[in-house]
Order: C-alpha cells, then structure tokens, then sequence
C-alpha cells in the first residue's frame, strides 16, 4: 500500500523544478551498461585529467547557456560515475547551478556514488557541498555476482561505503538482480545485507540485455540470457522482505521509508519540469523535451565552438497519455482525469481489475502487481486508440 502521503506527494511532484548533471567518467565499463559513459580505453581518453578538465569547463558553459528560471527543489549528479570526479569538483557544479537559478531552502541534493570511490574525505566534502542525498551502486554483496556485473568494488567495500553514509545523508541502496548464475539464496543474502544497513532508499532493477552492449554480444554467442521467471521470484523475495523493514514501495523499482522517497524521481514521474547538463542529458520545459548527444567529442567540440549540444527535442505530442504512462509507475497511481469515464467501459481494463493487477476507485488507476506495469500500460495506452 503506498504511504499515506504520496498521493500528496505526487501531485505536488509535478509543480518541483529539478536539475540533472551528467558526469560520464567511469573506472570501467560494465557489460551489462547502456548509458552514455566514458571509460578507459575508449577513444580519445588517452588523458583522462584533461578530458575530465574539458568536460567540467563545457558543462559549466552548457549551465550558462539557460536562462534564469525558478529555484531548483531537485538536484541530481548521475552517470557514469559522478564521486569519481571528487567533492571538490561536485562542489562547483553545485555551486554553480545555485549562482545561476538558486537552490530552494530545503531542495534535494543528490549524486550516485560507487562503493570504490567513497572514503571519510569524500563523505566530509560532500557535506560541505550541500549533498544531502547519496545512491550507492552496490548491485550485490555476492563477489561471484559482482565479477559477472563487471563491477570494480568487493562486497565488503560496499559494506564499509554504506556504514559511512548512512549516517549522513539520505542513504539509497542501488541492487540489481536476476544475473545469470545469481541464485536464490545469494538474492536473498544481499537483500538482508542491503536492509541490515538500515538505508532510507533502496533500488533494485532486473538485469536486462541492452542491444549492443557487452552481454547483449555474449547472450547472442550463445551466453546464458537472465530468466524473467527468476527475476520475478526475486522481486517477490524484495517485496516481502522490503515491507517487513518498513520500506515503503512507491514506484516499482523504488522502495523508501517514509519521508525519503526520492524527490527528483518523483518530479520526473510526475510530468515536472528539469533542465539536463551534460552527455545525454535530457531535460523537459514547457511541454518541450530535450536531448544531448552521447558522444563526448561532440559534445566538447559543440560547446568549445559557442553551440548547443543538443541531438534533438520534440513537443510532447499527447501530455495527457504520457502522464497515465508515467503515473502508473507509481504506488500511488495516477489520477484518471478524462479518461475516467473511458477506463471505466475498457473491457481490457475491466479483465485486470477482476484479476487483481489493478484497482481503480475515486478516479484514480492504481497498479496493485507491479511486476504486470507492463502489460497494464500497453492496455492503458489502447485508451488514447
């Protein structure tokens, strides 16, 4: 059941103003990952400094280029790997978006980290940064999981990131599961070690096969592909064992206590308003969303020569179905609207409230068996049809 607020919070979730910086640089690159990321041995990253330096002095460009706007609720260094570029470095992109439209009193400041990268110095330079949120990518506390993941962290560095976050921010836990090999009894381990560090947010996303990435390669040379069939009893497994440590689910993925629920996600759910810095970053004004490039070189050569980055924008053809689409990731649900009297005659969604996927009452859809989110929303988007 979702938390006595988050109808609340959602609603409200679409009036945040949120920022997301892209920092691309990873130690590696894992096998399973699809995002636009720089790592070694990747062409032109003979000098890391000085790529690194360039990107941070484009990006800093790339925040001038947007005019003032309202004060930010939301912040958030993604990636790659933002805590590799250090506090310092965090500081002054954060710094830097405060100058230009100003960090509400309050706003979340977020950024991922990897276990490998967090140390006393990280954690006291974050504080004095203004971070007040940390998602640390520890994916397994199972080494055989974590050496198939690609990972660049142990178990037990995971372990030792977690006890020195948790008690200064607002500490997320990001786990993957279903990799091939990865069996029930080490899922069910790294959930208890997962909840034993007392986290305010936990994330966990089945393990998928991106075209062209490493696995995808591996799976298509014959190499074993994860099974959805154990993926699902281990989101059963994180469900159960998530609830029974007073988390609660508000969005499929994405599990909190109450009053951490992650406010940047919740403002992108919602249909609110971001601006997106950096490689691939995609941001959404005015019924407008907007994309960068994922080339580093691009991105660096459009910047350096006065230009924009962007690979393409388009307008939001139908708001009205993309805010059904996105609202029923939620806990909460989404709020009918005009579809309500439609939804209440849609035999496809008539069969799913009879089978218990969903459940819809005071003109709110709500989706109660998230692994079906799927499926409910291919259903919900034959409404527009």
């Amino acid at each position: 059941m979702p938390a006595p607020d988050s109808i609340e919070l959602a609603d409200q979730a679409a009036r945040w103003r949120s920022a997301y910086v892209h920092i691309p640089f990873c130690r590696r690159r894992c096998p399973y990952c699809d995002f636009a990321v720089v790592a070694p041995g990747d062409p032109h990253t003979d000098d890391p400094a000085d790529l690194t330096k360039r990107y941070l002095a484009a990006l800093h460009t790339e925040i001038d280029t947007q005019p003032a706007w309202e004060p930010l609720d939301a912040v958030n260094l993604g990636g790659g790997t933002p805590s590799s570029i250090g506090a310092a470095a965090i500081g002054e992109v954060i710094e830097h978006l405060d100058s230009r439209f100003g960090i509400a009193l309050g706003a979340e400041v977020s950024i991922e980290a990897n276990p490998e990268d967090v140390t006393a110095d990280l954690v006291e330079g974050l504080l004095a940064a203004g971070v007040n949120r940390v998602s640390i990518g520890v994916q397994s506390f199972d080494d055989e999981v974590l050496r198939f993941l690609g990972r660049a962290h142990t178990s037990l560095e995971a372990a030792a990131a977690l006890e020195m976050c948790v008690p200064h921010f607002a500490c997320g836990v990001d786990l993957i599961f279903g990799a091939p090999g990865e069996s029930l009894e080490s899922w069910r381990s790294t959930v208890a070690t997962a909840l034993a560090a007392f986290p305010q947010h936990l994330s966990a996303y089945a393990l998928t096969v991106e075209t062209g990435t490493e696995l995808w390669q591996a799976v298509r040379k014959g190499a074993a592909a994860p099974d959805p069939d154990d993926q699902a009893d281990k989101y059963e497994l994180l469900q159960a064992a998530a609830g029974a440590a007073n988390l609660v689910q508000y969005e499929v993925s994405n599990y909190a206590r109450p009053g951490f629920s992650c406010r940047y996600n919740l403002s992108t759910w919602g249909q609110g308003e971001y601006l997106g810095f950096g490689l691939g970053a995609h941001g959404h004004r005015a019924g407008v969303r907007s994309r960068n490039v994922r080339s580093v070189l691009a991105y660096l050569k459009a910047l350096e020569s006065g230009h924009l980055p962007e690979a393409g924008r388009e307008t939001t053809a139908e708001p009205e179905v993309e805010r059904l689409m996105l609202g029923i990731r939620r806990s909460c649900g989404v709020d009918l609207g005009e579809w309500e009297d439609a939804a209440a005659r849609h035999a496809g969604l008539q069969r799913l409230v009879a089978a218990g996927v969903i459940e819809m009452a005071r003109g709110r859809l709500r989706v109660l068996r998230p692994l079906l989110a799927d499926d409910v929303a291919a259903t919900v988007l034959s409404l527009s049809r």
